[in-house]
C-alpha cells in the first residue's frame, strides 16, 4: 500500500479520552510501521486527566497529546491518512470532512470511559477497559496482511474488527 509508515486518525467527538487512548496505544504497538493521530469533531481542548494517568502509568507514548479538531487533518497541508477509525458512536453519525486520499474507514465504537459516574476508582476502571478493548482492535489490525488484502477485503476485515464483541469474547461465550 505505501512506502512508507501507514498514517491512522482516529476520530471521536471530544477527542479527550478514546481517540487519545487509540493514537498513543498503536503509536507504541505499531512499532514505527505506522504514525497515529487523533483528532474530534467538538475538541474538549484538553486530553482526561484518567487518560494520561493510565496511559503514563503503562509506559505509552503521552507527550504529543493533545485535543484538537479533525478539521487539522482534512487541510492541504495535513499528512495523508491511509486508515481512520471512528471509536464514539456519535462521532460515526455525524458528516466528515472529505478525506484527502479516500482513506479506509471502519467504526470500532467503544463506551465512553469519560462519562462514567461514580468514585476515581470506578472511573479508572472504565478508562481500563477502554483501554484493553482499543488494544485488542488494534492488535487484530496490526496482525492484518495489509499489503496483500484487496481493499473490498480489507474494509470487511476492518469492520469485522470493529464488531467485536469484547464482553462475549472476555467471559468466552455471547453476550447478552
Amino acid at each position: 500500500m505505501a512506502d512508507r509508515p501507514f498514517n491512522v486518525l482516529f476520530l471521536c467527538t471530544g477527542n479527550s479520552a478514546r481517540s487519545v487512548l487509540a493514537e498513543s496505544i498503536l503509536n507504541r504497538l505499531g512499532d514505527g510501521r505506522f504514525v497515529a493521530f487523533s483528532a474530534g469533531s467538538q475538541p474538549t481542548g484538553r486530553v482526561n486527566p484518567f487518560a494520561l494517568e493510565l496511559l503514563e502509568r503503562e509506559g505509552y507514548p503521552t507527550a504529543n497529546l493533545r485535543s484538537k479538531s479533525w478539521d487539522a487533518f482534512s487541510g492541504p497541508d495535513a499528512p495523508t491518512i491511509d486508515f481512520i477509525f471512528t471509536v464514539c458512536d456519535s462521532a460515526a453519525s455525524e458528516v466528515c470532512p472529505i478525506w484527502p486520499g479516500h482513506p479506509t474507514t471502519a467504526h470500532w465504537g467503544i463506551a465512553d470511559p469519560a462519562a462514567v459516574d461514580g468514585s476515581d476508582d470506578d472511573k479508572r476502571q472504565a478508562f481500563l477497559d477502554a483501554t484493553q478493548r482499543l488494544s485488542r482492535r488494534i492488535e487484530r489490525f496490526l496482525a492484518l496482511p495489509l499489503n496483500t488484502l484487496d481493499a473490498e477485503t480489507l474494509r470487511a476485515r476492518l469492520r469485522a474488527i470493529g464488531d467485536i464483541d469484547d464482553v462475549a469474547e472476555e467471559t468466552g461465550g455471547a453476550a447478552a
